[in-house]
């Protein structure tokens, strides 16, 4: 084949993989992404953020176990070992650039009959010895090899994007576990606080019964109250264990050994948080679900360029020198050289229409990687959307609650100092302290799901973790 007509290969064929690209492209919907937010508040100024997005919180345990996770978490280990899969993958598809050889040597002895031929003869014997190498070697004049290169190294992008979504999950997961963990913490902290004060006035229900100011029933209701509280205490404890035990799992360790760092209750971390929610087409750069899903489009339209390169020719050279002797010290003799050269074109012209169907599938397969490349952007877009509106929405609701909280802090202790001139019923102390014990559970519930929230709307973000 002469050579203009391997160039007008080349050139067909470097036209067809463009021609893939550009229609992938086109119809990709990143120019259909909202221009911002639906959901705009106060509560989440734009504010750059860290790549360490949980360093914010101002917490060195949370710093820690993440930490911790990093190093040891089993899912991201898994996913580290995975992109070495994919370099080396992407190393042996590079290979294919340069010949093999083959280096081969023994010694043969083998007879031939002498009742082969048209006249018998003598069976004849014969011996020698051979060393010699051979090398193969497919030239990349049509660009099969590249493509197939192509595709390795989407594919190995596709892994490391893989890689930085887990690491966001990862440390979302352990975050959302701790800030778990402290919410049931502070809880215990507030049942432990309103047992004390219920305590308190079991004993001036007692005192008052004693001197004949007040019947049994108030007695009787102040200790039902009492021992109600402190029999939630065995489940929320029970929660804390199990969030503790949750935290161990991520970061690879067994539970006792976390505990040292987790026993100590400390202050629930602030809830409140400057959030760069940027503008949707940012997710872009960001999440790396997005960057894996356009690395995987990009393997699917690479697979699409070689299912067209294998209607093409493939040309081959395949060569080998040795030399054979009969005698072993003749073997490296001059006259004992052997070589043969063989440059191949090789070119199927009919299979019948296995490459045709093979290219359809591969189409096929891209188009899919387009519709999940689409549906990605949606999801990203929705996430973001409903993380910002549930946690602005817990900002507005702990700012009202905590008004509650105030007043029913007032109304107990107002009912408290008017049983005490006995000016009021002991069922308003009752209704008034147990009003108040719910207000203040949720109240702190509240937060939790807020620090919850929020690590939802930084994961759906991409979580700032650039790798």
């Amino acid at each position: 084949m002469r050579l203009y007509q391997i160039q007008v290969f080349t050139a067909a064929a470097c036209l067809w993989a463009t021609g893939l690209i550009a229609q992938a492209q086109q119809q990709i919907s990143t120019a259909q992404m909202p221009q911002k937010w639906q959901y705009a508040s106060e509560f989440s100024p734009a504010d750059p953020v860290s790549d360490d997005w949980w360093r914010q919180f101002q917490d060195p345990t949370l710093d820690s176990l993440i930490n911790l996770g990093v190093d040891n978490n089993y899912d991201l280990l898994m996913a580290s070992r995975r992109i070495e899969i994919a370099r080396q993958a992407l190393r042996q598809t590079r290979a294919s650039y340069y010949p093999s050889f083959n280096l081969s040597g023994g010694w043969t002895r083998a007879r031939s009959s002498g009742m082969l031929g048209d006249v018998a003869g003598k069976a004849t014997t014969a011996s020698y010895f051979d060393l010699g190498v051979d090398m193969s070697w497919e030239l990349d004049v049509f660009g099969k090899i590249t493509s197939r290169a192509k595709e390795s190294k989407a594919a190995l992008n596709a892994t490391r994007a893989e890689y930085d979504g887990a690491m966001v999950a990862m440390a979302a997961k352990i975050a959302s576990a701790y800030f778990g963990l402290r919410t049931v913490q502070a809880e215990i902290q507030v049942l432990e606080r309103h047992i004390a004060q219920q305590d308190t006035v079991v004993k001036i229900a007692k005192t008052r019964h004693e001197v004949g100011l007040a019947s049994g029933l108030d007695v009787a209701q102040a200790l039902t109250t009492y021992y109600s509280t402190v029999a939630s205490l065995s489940s929320l404890k029970s929660s804390e264990i199990s969030y503790a035990n949750s935290i161990a799992v991520l970061i690879g360790c067994f539970p006792e050994d976390v505990e040292p760092l987790l026993e100590l209750p400390m202050r629930m971390p602030a809830y409140q948080q400057m959030v760069a929610v940027g503008v949707p087409t940012e997710l872009l750069r960001r999440r790396p679900d997005v960057i894996e899903a356009e690395y995987n489009l990009a393997q699917y339209a690479a697979a699409v360029g070689i299912a067209k390169k294998d209607f093409l020719p493939t040309l081959s050279l395949s060569g080998s020198i040795g030399t054979s002797a009969h005698k072993f010290d003749d073997l490296f003799g001059k006259q004992s050289l052997t070589y043969a050269i063989a440059p191949t074109l090789s070119w199927t012209i009919f299979d019948g229409f296995s490459r045709a169907a093979s290219l359809a599938s591969a189409k096929e397969q891209m188009q899919i990687g387009i519709d999940n490349y689409n549906l990605t952007l949606l999801t990203a877009v929705e996430e973001v959307e409903s993380a910002l509106a549930a946690y602005n929405a817990d900002l507005h609701y702990i700012e009202n609650l905590e008004k509650v909280v105030e007043e029913a802090r007032k109304s107990f202790e107002l009912s408290l100092d008017l049983y005490k001139q006995g000016l009021t019923a002991f069922i308003n102390v009752t209704d008034s302290e147990i009003s108040l014990l719910q207000y203040s559970n949720e109240l702190v519930s509240a937060k939790g799901q807020a620090l919850s929230d929020l690590v939802s709307l930084y994961e759906a973000l991409g979580g700032g973790w650039i790798q």
